[in-house]
């Protein structure tokens, strides 16, 4: 009995899911760059994207930040936990609904958020420097495309 996780469907050959196993394998080899830069700044994998998505001085509910980075309340309070522990984030209840949970970067905080802006930034440049202005431009034009088709179908699905 064919093993139904593995096994193609009916008449789909390899170059038919070329762009899936392309994205994929593009998905983990930057992960895992990634993952060897932010080490360097002792953060891991998504700290990196929570810091991004906040603003010094302002605050933000744990509910919005899990929606932005496409991932539970549950994980964004784990990642939160390890961040306080670092002195990089607060964490309070919402002065107008105690059930709301609030984070807001510290000092120490912003200093990391763009210490994770100087890594993006150096990968960035790394990547782009191998190609033509012009090329870059298509890739980028391209994979924003494959972005916003996958964000558009998978938040139809939840």
């Amino acid at each position: 009995m064919p093993d139904t996780v593995t096994s193609s469907p009916p008449n789909l050959t390899d170059e038919d899911a070329q762009l899936v196993a392309t994205l994929l394998s593009i998905a983990k080899s930057t992960r895992a760059f990634l993952a060897l830069l932010l080490a360097q700044i002792d953060l891991h994998p998504g700290q990196d994207q929570l810091l991004a998505r906040l603003t010094p001085g302002e605050s933000v509910s744990v509910s919005a930040l899990a929606e932005q980075l496409a991932v539970r309340p549950s994980t964004v309070s784990k990642m939160l936990d390890r961040l306080i522990e670092k002195d990089l984030v607060l964490r309070e209840s919402n002065s107008r609904d105690a059930r709301r949970t609030m984070v807001m970067l510290t000092a120490a905080g912003e200093a990391a958020k763009q210490r994770v802006r100087a890594l993006w930034l150096r990968l960035d440049t790394e990547l782009g420097n191998s190609l033509e202005d012009k090329e870059r431009a298509a890739m980028l034009a391209s994979l924003q495309q494959v972005d916003q088709l996958l964000s558009a179908r998978l938040r139809r699905l939840r």
